[in-house]
Formats: C-alpha cells, sequence, structure tokens
C-alpha cells in the first residue's frame, strides 16, 4: 500500500463526519467552523450540515494527520496551515488563538470532472463566440488575465484554457498548490513551499518564477497572483514571454489592473506609477471577468482588451468585447454578447487550427 493510500484510509476514519460530502459530487467545498458547525457549499449555495466531530481533540487529530500528509509538522507554534488531502483537494487550517470558536478548516474539494473549453461553453459559463475569441487569444499568444472573486471558476476556466496550447510546447505552471491539470505532453508544474523546517528557507512564488524563466519555458502559466512575483512576472511577458496566463482576485477588470500594481509594490522594488501601469499596459493583453451569477451559477461576465495607450491622467484604457447582457421575465438570464467594438489587439498572420472557427467573430478581430 503507497503513501497516499494509508492517509487516504486512515483519513476516511478521521474525517468520517464529513465524509459523505467529500464523496458527494455535488458538493465544491467544506467549511468546519469548529467541531460543531459544518457547512458545505453545493451548487452556488451554504448549507448548514448535521454533522459533527466528537469533540475538539478529533478535530484536532484530524488536522494534524492532513497536516502530516501535506508534509507539515504541526507544531503550536505554526496556527495558520494549507496543505491538502489525498485526492488532491485543497485545506486551510485556522487554529485557536486565531480562531475563537476552535479549529477552522476550508477544503476546497479537488473536481474529477475534466471541464473542456466545450463543456464550460455548453454549461452556459460563456457563450459561443467569447468562446472563439479566447480560443483564438491563447492559441495567438496573447497575455490573458483571469480575474474574479473566491470560488467564480477563475482556475476552472484556467485549465480549460489550456488545452488550445499546441502540444509541442514547453509549458511550466507555478502555483502555491497544485490545482491544474493539463494534458499536453511537455508539462512542468512546480509547487510553493513555505511550512518548512528549522533551518530551512521557504520557496515562494516568486522564487519559482526566477527558476522558471532559466528552464526554457514557451509557456508560464501562474495559478494565482499575489503578490511580489507580479513585477516578474509583468517584464517576462514584455520580454518575449507571450501567452502567459494567470489568474487574479477581483471584481472587475479595472479593479484586476489596480490590484496588480499594488502586488507589483510589494515586490520592495521601487517603481513610480505611471512605470509600473505602463508596464501593465505592454504586458496584459486580454482580462476575463468571472462572477457567480444567477443561483450560483459560475460565468464569464466580461472580456476586455487593455490598450497600449494611457488613458485620461494615465489611466487604463479598457475595450470591452464581450459584456453580460441581463433580460427581466418571468425568470433572469444572463447572456454575454458581443458588445461591437473591434478588436485593438495586433493582427495574426499564423495559421489557425481547425477546431478554432472564428467566422462568427470575424467582424471583431484584427484585420
Amino acid at each position: 500500500m503507497n503513501r497516499d493510500a494509508i492517509f487516504g484510509y486512515t483519513l476516511k476514519t478521521l474525517l468520517q463526519p464529513i465524509w459523505q460530502y467529500l464523496e458527494d459530487e455535488s458538493v465544491s467545498e467544506v467549511l468546519i467552523n469548529g467541531p460543531s458547525e459544518i457547512f458545505i457549499e453545493t451548487r452556488g449555495r451554504l448549507i448548514l450540515t448535521d454533522a459533527r466531530f466528537e469533540d475538539h481533540e478529533r478535530l484536532e487529530a484530524a488536522c494534524r494527520n492532513i497536516a502530516q500528509f501535506g508534509g507539515v509538522d504541526l507544531e503550536r507554534e505554526k496556527l495558520r496551515i494549507d496543505s491538502r488531502l489525498p485526492n488532491g483537494s485543497r485545506v486551510h487550517m485556522i487554529f485557536p488563538p486565531l480562531a475563537k470558536g476552535g479549529i477552522c478548516v476550508a477544503i476546497r474539494k479537488f473536481s474529477r470532472e475534466e471541464f473542456t473549453i466545450t463543456a464550460l461553453r455548453d454549461k452556459g459559463t460563456m457563450s459561443p463566440e467569447a468562446m472563439t475569441y479566447l480560443q483564438w487569444c491563447v492559441h495567438t499568444n496573447r497575455n490573458v488575465m483571469i480575474a474574479g472573486g473566491t470560488s467564480s471558476g477563475k482556475t476552472t476556466l484556467l485549465n480549460a484554457l489550456t488545452e488550445v496550447i499546441p502540444e509541442e510546447q514547453r509549458i511550466i505552471t507555478i502555483e502555491d498548490r497544485f490545482e491544474l491539470q493539463l494534458k499536453q505532453p511537455h508539462v512542468v508544474s512546480l509547487e510553493t513551499r513555505v511550512d518548512v523546517g528549522p533551518g530551512q528557507k521557504p520557496v515562494t512564488m516568486r522564487d519559482l518564477f526566477h527558476s522558471s524563466l532559466r528552464m526554457r519555458p514557451d509557456r508560464i502559466i501562474i495559478g494565482e497572483l499575489r503578490g511580489g512575483e507580479a513585477l516578474d512576472y509583468l517584464q517576462a511577458m514584455i520580454s518575449g514571454h507571450g501567452g502567459s496566463l494567470s489568474t487574479i482576485h477581483a471584481d472587475t477588470p479595472i479593479d484586476a489592473l489596480q490590484r496588480l500594481e499594488t502586488l507589483v509594490m510589494l515586490s520592495q522594488v521601487e517603481l513610480p506609477l505611471y512605470a509600473i501601469r505602463a508596464q501593465v499596459r505592454s504586458a496584459i493583453n486580454v482580462i476575463v471577468q468571472m462572477a457567480k451569477g444567477y443561483e450560483g451559477k459560475r460565468v464569464v461576465s466580461e472580456i476586455a482588451e487593455i490598450d497600449f495607450k494611457p488613458g485620461p491622467e494615465n489611466q487604463y484604457a479598457l475595450s470591452a468585447i464581450f459584456k453580460l447582457a441581463h433580460k427581466t421575465g418571468d425568470s433572469l438570464e444572463s447572456t454575454l454578447r458581443k458588445t461591437g467594438t473591434k478588436s485593438i489587439l495586433a493582427p495574426w498572420t499564423g495559421a489557425l487550427p481547425g477546431a478554432i472557427d472564428v467566422k462568427a467573430i470575424k467582424d471583431i478581430l484584427p484585420a
């Protein structure tokens, strides 16, 4: 019996109060607020369950096992821990005294369902025209950033978009916790290591990004931009690493760009704001905004391009190519539609795969 199987068997016993939810495909998250208050998220809605751990000690025993599987020694001074389950589900744990009511655990389940970009189109996440436009962007080496709130579907869309990347290209992914499931034959997956033992140095996103640039990448994919690595990421894209994909927490495309500015400032490299904005405008081509729609449905709410020329007062100039249109009636419907704005991206003269049928979006593509 291998290591994962041994931990899996042990955890099934320790996590018995919530095991049914971990196996339920309709449940996306399990949220434990102490031993006697457990919520689940299913189909976009939070529900309080009847599940309970017998006491704090039983919950702590489960947490210790989860931490051990993730290679973390659960010492008393470690009050916040990231780990994962053998099936890949992401786990974050917070311990007293930081958590007043007892140990809090958030389990983001690893989806076994493989979402292709066509599957997301069929589910109504985006329109057929928007899907084709995004396929065209990825294949033609545009730098695409996916923005959205927590659990809005950013990683799912990011994973789906990677299927457009040609198989002969070398892809390097960088994540805090492994979530991406790329199908290309040449993928190097890197993961940070923050919880380390005495005398060991943490390995950050920025460290891994520096390593990736020395590993001859054709494409660099960042699971989520959240720190000073944003500056290195921008500079890499400006210097020739096109076709990069990333996600960022933000509620609108303009918020995403402003958050990116803030992350660049965390690099501890002093740059004036106008210089940061110039790099952002040159590096990022397209922002895809994700949102939780009606009844928790995850949808693309806007796709915008960033003009490399500054707008008024050196602000960003955004061109919305697709935007969500709402209809009210017997039911609320949302449709992602072309705005009528033509793409400002540079023309593409190379060949396109037959699977990318650009006839439906020929009116918006650059000549």
